[in-house]
């Protein structure tokens, strides 16, 4: 069975760009329920004895999986989340060989910010925005609601949780904001690099 994964930080440490109320019912709530779901649906099932990235991959597109796919999947896409941020000043700057690949990718890293965010500005409704590495090198690509690139044979790098419930009680409606404040004081680029 599954257990909540450790944040790598104080639920506060994010502040003031991400509250401590939203990490309650993002993480405390939300994410726990995924997880508390999941284990309560592959109990005394085949799907028990394997390992969560193994799960998401074998329920996909399964209809009469669906329910273990999407809470899967969220437990998943949630625990990359989560450690795709970070209050640490030293592990917010860019290392240069994640630097050198956007560039190689996407011309400049400039240019792979504005792409990124155009990206999980314009997912409609509820999902996530993804830096994935495929055979053809890095992309960015967006899923809907529980859906990820594992799946899709690609690793993903960096994920931005785009449902509402991940900016909502500190932007509002404001997801352009949420993405801009997340991209520019909060992303892990050591943790993204570390995937490279």
């Amino acid at each position: 069975m599954f257990t909540l994964m450790n944040l790598p930080y104080e639920k506060n440490a994010l502040s003031p760009y991400m509250s401590e109320d939203t990490l309650n019912f993002h993480y405390g709530k939300h994410h726990q329920a995924y997880l508390d779901n999941l284990n309560k649906l592959i109990s005394g099932t085949e799907l028990e004895d394997m390992s969560l990235e193994e799960i998401v991959i074998n329920s996909y597109k399964q209809t009469e999986k669906a329910a273990i796919f999407n809470n899967a999947a969220q437990v998943y896409n949630h625990n990359m989340f989560w450690q795709c941020l970070s209050p640490d000043e030293e592990k917010r700057q860019m290392p240069e060989n994640l630097s050198e690949a956007l560039v190689a990718s996407f011309g400049s890293v400039e240019e792979f910010y504005s792409q990124f965010k155009e990206v999980a500005l314009t997912q409609f409704g509820s999902g996530w925005a993804w830096l994935v590495k495929g055979e053809d090198g890095l992309k960015i690509i967006k899923t809907a609601n529980a859906e990820n690139p594992l799946p899709l044979q690609l690793k993903p790098l960096l994920a931005l949780d785009v449902w509402e419930h991940s900016y909502y009680l500190d932007y509002q409606n404001r997801r352009a904001d949420f993405i801009e404040v997340v991209l520019q004081n909060l992303v892990n680029w050591h943790f993204v690099a570390s995937n490279l």
